[in-house]
């Protein structure tokens, strides 16, 4: 199983995965039938998850709405420390997550809108540096696993700016290595093998380090490094398998500036 995982994550462009993801992950569940594992996001049962990633690392892929530890965590922390499932908001979600898209469609507090240059769950086709919307669109936006792979990253950061309203916030997360003081990048790599090699995927201009926050600042948003998943304990974090070391990024659009 972990070998045919690192196989269509390398082999299988992105699109495509997205579209019979799902199919698979129902057929791959009867065979993980157990009560070890449970997913935050659709409260399924196993007895562990799925493998996932470029290694095709064990227990990571939930077989029902295919969540993995960032959005098992980001579930629990949109409910506790957001106003997401309660206020009237806009929501512009880039890069559709598939275990959210849907269950974010079905809630009567949100106008959300899907968007992305590639994905097919995505309704508007567009460029994260160059988004078709006013300024001061969006009460919440969420942008996960997205930004390591734009060449101009300041120029999506401040677009993300741009449209946020006053007081608005947004979620931004990125692999994220915290063994590195400094984020590792070099645009002289351009081969798809070495950018796997250096960036850990072919299609990632960069590896972020502890300066991520700093980064994001740059635009103009404020930055709050939140180290949610010490919240739970030893045991939860095994249950729903977090990464224990993911940090969620929370970042806000100053109100005060436009008083």
């Amino acid at each position: 199983m972990r070998e045919l995982i690192k196989f269509l994550v390398r082999k299988v462009p992105r699109p495509v995965l997205i579209k019979f993801s799902f199919v698979f992950g129902k057929i791959m569940s009867v065979f993980y039938i157990g009560n070890k594992v449970e997913c935050t996001v659709c409260s399924k049962h196993y007895r562990k998850f799925l493998p996932y990633g470029n290694l095709g690392q064990d227990n990571r892929l939930c077989p029902s709405c295919l969540s993995l530890e960032r959005h098992r965590l980001l579930w629990f922390y949109l409910q506790e420390k957001t106003n997401f499932f309660t206020d009237k908001l806009d929501v512009l979600h880039i890069a559709p997550e598939q275990p959210f898209y849907k269950r974010f469609e079905k809630l009567e507090n949100l106008n959300y809108i899907t968007a992305d240059l590639e994905s097919p769950i995505a309704k508007v086709k567009m460029d994260i540096r160059e988004m078709p919307f006013d300024d001061n669109t969006f009460d919440v936006l969420l942008c996960n696993h997205v930004l390591e792979h734009i060449d101009d990253e300041l120029k999506a950061t401040k677009e993300i700016y741009r449209v946020l309203k006053p007081g608005g916030w947004a979620i931004l997360q990125v692999p994220l290595d915290y063994s590195l003081e400094t984020t590792y990048e070099d645009q002289s790599i351009t081969d798809p093998k070495e950018r796997e090699k250096h960036f850990g995927q072919y299609d990632h201009l960069r590896v972020y380090g502890n300066d991520y926050a700093l980064r994001l600042e740059k635009s103009g948003l404020k930055v709050t490094a939140d180290n949610f998943v010490q919240s739970f304990d030893k045991i939860e974090i095994e249950k729903y398998r977090f990464d224990k070391s993911e940090k969620i990024y929370f970042c806000e659009k100053d109100i005060s500036m436009y008083e």
